[in-house]
């Protein structure tokens, strides 16, 4: 969630030693570092669920996961952003201090102010992390979820989940996870979530 452009160019080397200084998260594209902004509640609230069901899944299998302080470099050149979500299982990630390098999973809470950044430009980044198998986008406002998968030939391919997608009545549409095989019902996602149509009716 990018909220401001500092003027200084750092080196990788420097933007890590001086964020470690600072009392607020920077995220670190081409020697320049942007502030993060902060989140709503219902950003946090799916971030905290996912994560939470996460570390359940993966207890004791080695993976490390990680919510919205924790970053992820791209190379240890750059860039680095911080998602919301990211699980690492590769045991070059288990002494981490600074960043993740190795993640499978990487998922970002969608919101206004970002939304085209994290469809691209981030998106484009995170590709290049060879570890990543599987980049999940999630609605804030909705019960929408977009998952991308790198297939045996190397190509991303899209996997949708939304309720206008449901299956048959009285059956829960079920999100799978295939990098770390995690399968949940789609409202696990949004429990404790309002969306913005309960706001307008309780205001009425």
């Amino acid at each position: 969630m990018i909220a401001q452009l500092q003027t200084q160019y750092l080196t990788p080397q420097e933007y890590l030693e001086w964020e470690e200084q600072q009392p607020d998260k920077y995220e670190y594209i081409d020697g320049e570092v942007f502030a993060m902004a902060g989140g709503t509640l219902p950003h946090a609230s799916i971030a905290l669920n996912l994560g939470s069901a996460l570390k359940n899944h993966l207890r004791d299998r080695g993976c490390k996961v990680f919510v919205a302080d924790a970053k992820v470099g791209v190379s240890e050149q750059g860039p680095y952003h911080y998602p919301d979500v990211m699980v690492s299982c590769d045991p070059l990630d288990r002494k981490a201090r600074q960043a993740i390098y190795h993640p499978c999973l990487i998922v970002e809470v969608l919101s206004p102010g970002t939304e085209a950044f994290d469809r691209g430009q981030k998106f484009r980044n995170y590709r290049h992390i060879e570890t990543l198998k599987e980049y999940v986008l999630i609605e804030a406002d909705r019960m929408a979820i977009e998952c991308y998968r790198i297939n045996d030939r190397g190509k991303w391919e899209l996997t949708s989940y939304s309720l206008e997608e449901s299956p048959e009545q009285g059956t829960e549409l079920e999100v799978h996870l295939t990098s770390v095989d995690f399968r949940c019902p789609i409202s696990l996602f949004y429990e404790d979530v309002v969306f913005p149509e309960e706001n307008s009716e309780e205001m009425i």
